[in-house]
């Protein structure tokens, strides 16, 4: 069996942290996978609406998650304390793909990776718009470095 990846904490540019609740856990006893999902979305939009300048309930333009995928390598469960690694893969012109990671707190491997992808949008329209300046400018202070 191959070797899991390893997600390192000095991979990621921002961390949004977050304490788990009581019913983030499942009959099983950890944090339910659809959960994991919620906290990337609230360290993203956190991130925009604090950085980017992004406004969720009056701006002309919103971001609509077109793709999300999740790699789970270790459970949490509540009342872990937890910090979602954000950085950004690729921005382009009305699209950006987020890499994030799950780390219980302090900790230097995450338990989950995942993957978002937003297309923004204008809001009365519904259709994709180049992201504007102040968001590209934020997206872009989290792009990974290339190799």
């Amino acid at each position: 069996m191959p070797e899991q990846p390893r997600h390192l904490r000095s991979d990621y540019r921002h961390f949004h942290p977050l304490d788990t609740r009581w019913h983030d856990n499942d009959i099983y006893g950890h944090i339910n996978n659809v959960t994991y999902y919620g906290y990337f979305d609230s360290a993203i939009n956190t991130y925009l609406i604090r950085q980017g300048g992004l406004d969720i309930h009056g701006g002309e333009v919103v971001g609509f998650v077109v793709s999300s995928s999740c790699e789970y390598f270790a459970p949490i469960a509540f009342p872990d304390a937890i910090e979602v690694g954000l950085r950004v893969a690729r921005v382009g012109n009305s699209s950006v793909q987020y890499e994030l990671a799950i780390f219980r707190q302090g900790e230097l491997q995450a338990c989950a990776v995942g993957k978002v992808v937003h297309v923004f949008v204008e809001r009365e329209h519904n259709r994709a718009t180049p992201i504007p300046s102040r968001l590209r400018q934020a997206l872009e202070a989290l792009l990974l470095e290339e190799s």
